[in-house]
């Protein structure tokens, strides 16, 4: 027998790795050298074995195949990051290392209780990658329910599965035949479904459900991984959110404590609103204003304007209602209060949003400033009362100790030796309640305390005590300002000046008098001094309250006819007669100042004769008529 039919042959072709069709080369080569039946069935033998030994080769290549694709598959995954890269890395190595036409992976959802299309690869049907299929319906669904591995080499055709028309629709435009099915478990629970399916009918071996089940094993690892680095990254970003805001929130207890200490420091140290302004700004930025209650500017820091009146009025009023900081356009207001008063508001024009730490320090801000407001005014209260007692002693009769008065008043930075008027305030600026006294004689000693003077309440009166010699101008000036305060009229008599303490008490019964002269001549609500209405100011701050009935009366009956002509008229006979009188009743002298003819002034007086009497120019009657023209004249004075 030559050496090609002998068993060593069958170890060179599997040397070789040859094809199972060659193993029968020695057995044909045998027959045909004619060797002998039991040496063929030895023949026969060898290459049953040389086979088994081929198969078995074969297969642990395969398997070798399959570990280093799962070694590589989970060195992939391991790689990974992204649960989408992970879901197309385990598909595409499954149809890789199955060789299957297309490979795809439906994940569970437990609120729908289904499970759907989550990724495919070799898919073309868009149909088909959009299926969701319920518990238990097709081969995924029942592979789903169960979390058990189902095969079939034909699904169109195997009933053991339940078709539904959606799933056969999808299945069919896709043209799979044979498909396999694993679950992807996570310890006992299933999560998805992984699928190798080819597009022609042909059986699974079991080695390749072992080999898809392992992918499948590694693929809910790396899904669950993926899943908790994405869990984690979502808790790190939030905890870097958390952190930030901690960071922030931090950062604007530390301004608080920061703004705290600081107007605290402002406080004890006698700091005042513009100290408190500042303080607000340099914490928080932007630029502030701080308004009194009456809307008149107390501090400003920053360019920042004025908002209008009613918007202010809504907004300040919105503050105290809700008791903290309320936004209104670009600008933040704190009202500032002290128990149910208003003292005025605090506005911010900040550059950037205001937390509520923020909003905080502002509302601090604002109580700091009610708290320097009150201690200014109680401050304030107190000077005026020292202030107002020396007052009080200097118009005071009999007079005390002078020298006493002059160190009193040099203490307070009054000079008694200099020129000063007294300026009596008539009861029209005092309304009934004694608030409303109290802030008039507080205008007033704050009006007094800043022109270097003294004011106090005397005898139901408010007194001022001004520095300088035109007393009418002093009159009219507190008239004008007081009368803006209390939004109505305020009568205001002047005398003066003195320059000797001894003198105050009987100049101010002259500005008493003056004042009372006023309401008889029916200026109320105007100023001037004893000196601008000349003795008969005197004469009638005399007469006291019933002076105005007792002086219209006389005018009435005096020169009333003469005034009411040239009313209706439009004629100059008072004029006339004022300049006849004040020329000694020289008719030239009174045509010339008049600048008429003298037969004009004649028919003028005759006139005046028709409606006074022929009488009017007798001695008594004259003086009377005189005396009534300046009345006329004191009770409308020249603007």
């Amino acid at each position: 027998m030559s050496v090609m039919s002998s068993p060593v042959e069958f170890l060179e072709l599997l040397a070789r790795e040859a094809a199972a069709v060659e193993f029968e080369g020695p057995l044909v080569a045998a027959r045909a050298a004619g060797v002998p039946a039991d040496r063929l069935a030895e023949l026969e033998q060898a290459k049953v074995v040389a086979l088994r030994v081929r198969a078995l080769l074969e297969r642990r290549r395969r398997r070798e195949t399959e570990l280093s694709g799962l070694y590589d598959t989970a060195s992939d995954l391991a790689g990974l990051r992204d649960l989408d890269d992970v879901l197309r890395a385990i598909v595409h190595r499954a149809r890789h290392l199955l060789g299957a036409d297309v490979a795809y992976m439906t994940l569970n959802d437990d609120e729908r209780g289904d499970t759907y299309m989550r990724v495919t690869d070799g898919s073309i049907s868009a149909r088909f990658q959009r299926l969701r299929l319920p518990m238990g319906a097709g081969l995924g669904g029942l592979v789903a329910q169960s979390g058990t591995p189902y095969v079939t080499a034909n699904y169109p055709d195997d009933e053991r599965f339940h078709h539904t028309g959606e799933i056969d629709a999808g299945v069919g435009e896709e043209g799979l035949v044979a498909i396999l099915g694993v679950p992807l478990r996570l310890g006992s629970t299933s999560i998805g479904v992984l699928y190798a399916a080819n597009r022609s009918a042909r059986p699974f071996a079991r080695e390749e459900v072992s080999l898809l089940v392992s992918l499948a094993a590694h693929a809910a690892v790396a899904i669950d991984t993926a899943r908790l680095l994405a869990e984690t990254r979502a808790a790190l970003e939030e905890l870097s959110a958390a952190n930030t805001t901690i960071r922030a929130h931090s950062s604007s207890v530390e301004r608080a404590a920061a703004a705290h200490d600081r107007m605290t420091a402002l406080v004890l140290r006698g700091g005042g609103v513009e100290d408190v302004a500042s303080a607000v700004t340099d914490v928080l930025g932007g630029a502030l204003l701080a308004l009194d209650a009456q809307g008149r500017r107390l501090a400003r820091v920053g360019q920042i304007d004025e908002p209008e009146r009613a918007g202010l009025v809504e907004a300040v009023a919105a503050s105290r209602t809700e008791g903290r900081s309320v936004r209104r356009g670009p600008f933040w207001y704190a009202a500032v209060v002290a128990g149910t008063e208003n003292l005025g508001a605090l506005l911010l024009r900040p550059d950037g949003e205001l937390v509520d730490a923020d909003q905080r320090i502002l509302e601090r801000a604002a109580l700091v400033t009610a708290l320097l407001l009150l201690f200014r005014r109680t401050v304030a209260e107190a000077e005026g009362r020292v202030r107002g007692e020396l007052l009080d002693d200097l118009i005071a009769r009999p007079l005390a100790d002078t020298d006493a008065l002059r160190n009193r008043a040099r203490r307070l930075g009054v000079d008694l030796d200099a020129p000063h008027v007294l300026v009596a305030v008539g009861d029209d600026a005092i309304a009934s309640t004694g608030s409303a006294r109290q802030r008039v004689l507080s205008w007033a000693t704050t009006y007094a305390s800043t022109r270097g003077g003294l004011a106090a309440a005397r005898d139901g009166r408010v007194v001022l005590m001004l520095p300088g010699r035109d007393a009418g101008g002093a009159a009219r000036a507190v008239s004008r300002d007081l009368s803006r305060v209390t939004g109505r009229p305020v009568t205001a008599g002047a005398s003066g000046p003195s320059t000797d303490p001894a003198s105050l008490a009987t100049i101010f019964q002259e500005a008493d008098r003056c004042l009372a002269a006023l309401g008889a001549l029916g200026r109320a609500g105007q100023g001037a001094s004893t000196a601008e209405l000349g003795f008969v100011g005197l004469l009638l701050g005399a007469v006291g309250d019933r002076g105005d009935r007792d002086v219209a009366r006389f005018l009435a009956t005096t020169v009333g006819p003469v005034v009411d002509y040239d009313a209706r008229r439009g004629t100059a006979l008072v004029k006339t007669l004022e300049a006849y009188f004040g020329v000694g009743g020289s008719l030239a002298r009174a045509a010339e100042l008049l600048h008429v003819h003298v037969n004009t002034v004649t028919q003028r007086l005759e006139r005046v004769g028709q409606l006074l009497g022929p009488d009017w120019q007798k001695p008594g009657r004259a003086l009377e008529v005189q005396l009534a023209l300046r009345l006329h004249r004191l009770r409308e004075p020249s603007p």
